[in-house]
């Protein structure tokens, strides 16, 4: 769904925001996130039975309560919650219950038992489940000038035409300082000219350069905050393709997708406008990052062939078997979805899923980042 552009230079927060959840914005259209893209929920069945079972977890964490929430955060169409709901074994899915939270219209075909809401419910106790929705929170982009100084990145609405505004300051020059510097410490930032630092003051390997970009990723701290504090107890996670401090892109991650190919990001309404998520920045005290790939098999999502004898025995369980093992490899590949992250906050419970984790995977491949309870974010 395309809107008319006005021409108006914006920064690409304000810009993203009306591209994407305007009145004619990318997803208020009719066909949803699906008609444009393939995330692991429309990958395979194989992603919400794990979800489910992660849910399962939640509930023995919580002590079985009388009602046990689900809640989908950027819901797309309902597929997730439709999927989770109906993988629980029936006693749980007895006290379950599903809430997709997503600010286009609620679909028609919807089981009449999931509540569509335009914001998470508050006080609940469950697992809020996040995947792919902090890249579509809408930041602003910085980038270096031919003087050394970040500054905020303007767009124009019609045609994706950039320029740079004024520099960086206050809260989100403080977040780039923190997560995504983009200059030393030594340099001014914002404020003189960086040609006024002496060069023997700031080694060479350290000077900004011209061009660097960052996505400021303040406002995803604070949306995902904001969706921590709805859980009275339970389990917050958030699933997205992400980088870590030690190795930010130098010229940042802004994309576009229409359509299922990568395109430039023009905010006019007619792609999808993305950016990949400082996940070790929006994670809280006692939050935990581990790789898709490591949660899922401690979730028994693996991607093992079946045996060829079940050929000769029961064909049609072997091919079967065959297209779950490719469906799980798919979820689990390096290079692909297993690299995403998954954000595991526990709220009030100990991480239900810690056991699973450290016996499935050494470190290197299935830990990111661990932030100690101690910790301020």
């Amino acid at each position: 769904m395309r809107r008319v552009g006005t021409g108006e230079w914006r920064g690409w927060r304000e810009a993203t925001e009306e591209a994407l959840y305007g009145p004619s914005g990318f997803y208020r259209g009719p066909e949803g996130p699906a008609g444009h893209f393939r995330t692991s929920v429309h990958a395979s069945p194989l992603f919400a039975g794990a979800v489910a079972r992660l849910l399962c977890r939640v509930d023995e964490a919580l002590g079985r309560p009388a009602e046990l929430a689900f809640v989908d955060m950027a819901a797309g169409r309902g597929e997730l919650v439709t999927g989770v709901l109906a993988a629980l074994p029936a006693e749980v899915a007895s006290r379950a219950r599903g809430y997709a939270v997503e600010r286009a219209d609620r679909p028609a075909v919807l089981d009449h038992r999931i509540e569509w809401l335009s914001r998470p419910p508050k006080g609940i106790t469950g697992l809020l489940f996040a995947n792919e929705w902090l890249d579509n929170v809408p930041v602003e982009v910085a980038e270096v000038d031919a003087t050394g100084v970040p500054r905020l990145v303007l767009v124009r609405d019609d045609d994706g035409a950039e320029r740079l505004g004024e520099p960086v300051a206050g809260a989100e020059a403080q977040w780039l300082r923190k997560w995504w510097p983009l200059a030393p410490d030594e340099v001014p930032f914002p404020g003189a000219p960086f040609a006024e630092v002496l060069s023997d003051d700031v080694p060479s390997d350290e000077m900004p350069f011209e061009g660097a970009r960052a996505e400021i990723g303040l406002p995803r701290d604070t949306a995902w905050a904001g969706a921590v504090a709805t859980l009275d107890r339970g389990l917050a996670v958030a699933v997205d393709y992400a980088h870590f401090a030690a190795a930010r892109p130098p010229f940042g991650t802004l994309t576009g997708f229409r359509e299922g190919r990568e395109t430039a990001p023009v905010p006019d309404g007619s792609c999808d406008i993305t950016a990949h998520v400082a996940l070790d920045a929006c994670a809280l005290p006692g939050g935990r990052v581990v790789t898709q790939r490591a949660a899922l098999r401690a979730l028994g999502v693996r991607g093992a062939r079946p045996a060829l004898s079940l050929a000769a025995t029961d064909p049609t369980a072997y091919v079967r078997a065959l297209a779950g093992a490719g469906e799980a490899a798919e979820l689990t590949a390096t290079g692909g979805l297993g690299d995403f992250g998954w954000l595991l906050q526990p709220v009030g419970i100990p991480n239900p899923m810690i056991d699973g984790l450290l016996a499935d995977d050494p470190p290197a491949d299935g830990l990111l980042v661990d932030v100690p309870d101690h910790e301020e974010q």
